[in-house]
């Protein structure tokens, strides 16, 4: 099968190579997914999970890319659940060979069922950012209706699902990012829009940062008493007085992600599919040269 591989981790970008390699094997309770489309996220090479297994072994070089949507082309031994042929989407797991490549072996646990009518593309942009957003917002800041939530990068791939989330939740949301994206985030559901580093005149229950550095140093000062700063970006060094500092990795989440499949096909959440690329312009997509609103999805296979 073909591939992404990561040949070297000092080299970064540049040590993205498209490869053949060997089909995957399906291991107790995987199943071995035929990719259609698949996610990456563009800081993945410098994560050390990256580059090693569970054990800390080196397992260079290594497929990158983690969200997925495709076909389950076989059972691995005492896995239930899921069938031959049926369409799923979700994460393939952080220490193992990845997305971005025709197969991928994945715990079935991390997948759940994706109906007919939503598209591979629009699938593989939810699984990381979806859950992210989610876990992020009500899980580790608790929001409510009737809160100010402040979503910095508020036309990412992220963003773009927080915001969404948060509106339809009652919070009121200030989102952020570049001039050109105003528009596009207030569409969304923000009911106010400003660049990252402008201060929002008011203490606000929650900020949602996935930017880091001085964004995310300043963001403390934003925070109410009792309110939440969550990142994703790194751990905050810059903490808010009398209020709450989170930072966390997503989890996997097979109900969660059941849910915002479901919320898609109501037409309640819209990911934002930014560029879709081919398996071979994969290192190319990884630079971001052009800056592009929403989430850069790779196309594998069709239907």
């Amino acid at each position: 099968m073909q591939a992404i591989i990561a040949t070297d981790r000092d080299a970064g970008v540049e040590g993205l190579t498209l490869a053949d390699l060997p089909h995957p094997h399906a291991a107790e309770n995987d199943v071995v997914v035929r990719v259609h489309a698949a996610g990456f996220t563009p800081g993945e090479l410098g994560w050390p999970v990256s580059w090693t297994d569970r054990a800390g072994r080196d397992r260079t070089p290594s497929v990158p890319g983690h969200e997925l949507s495709g076909v389950v082309a076989e059972l691995g031994y005492g896995t239930t659940g899921l069938t031959v042929g049926q369409r799923v989407f979700g994460l393939a797991d952080w220490a193992r060979d990845g997305s971005l490549a025709e197969y991928t072996a994945v715990e079935a646990r991390n997948l759940a069922p994706l109906a007919a009518d939503i598209d591979h593309t629009v699938a593989a942009a939810l699984p990381i950012s979806g859950l992210t957003a989610w876990q992020g917002l009500f899980d580790h800041a608790g929001l409510t209706t009737g809160q100010t939530v402040v979503v910095h990068g508020a036309a990412g791939g992220v963003g773009s699902i927080a915001v969404q989330l948060a509106r339809e939740a009652g919070a009121r949301v200030i989102g952020t990012g570049r001039a050109g994206d105003r528009d596009l985030v207030l569409g969304l559901g923000a009911q106010a829009f400003q660049e990252p580093d402008a201060d929002p005149g008011e203490q606000v229950d929650v900020v949602f940062d996935v930017i880091g550095g001085d964004v995310l140093a300043k963001s403390a000062a934003l925070v109410r008493p009792g309110g939440t700063l969550v990142t994703i970006a790194e751990p905050p060094t810059v903490l808010p007085k009398d209020a709450r500092a989170v930072f966390f990795v997503v989890e996997p989440d097979r109900a969660r992600l059941a849910d915002l499949a479901q919320r898609v096909r109501d037409g309640r959440l819209k990911p934002l599919v930014g560029e879709v690329r081919p398996l071979a312009e994969t290192p190319d997509a990884f630079t971001r040269r052009r800056r592009v609103p929403g989430k850069t999805i790779i196309r594998v296979a069709t239907d």
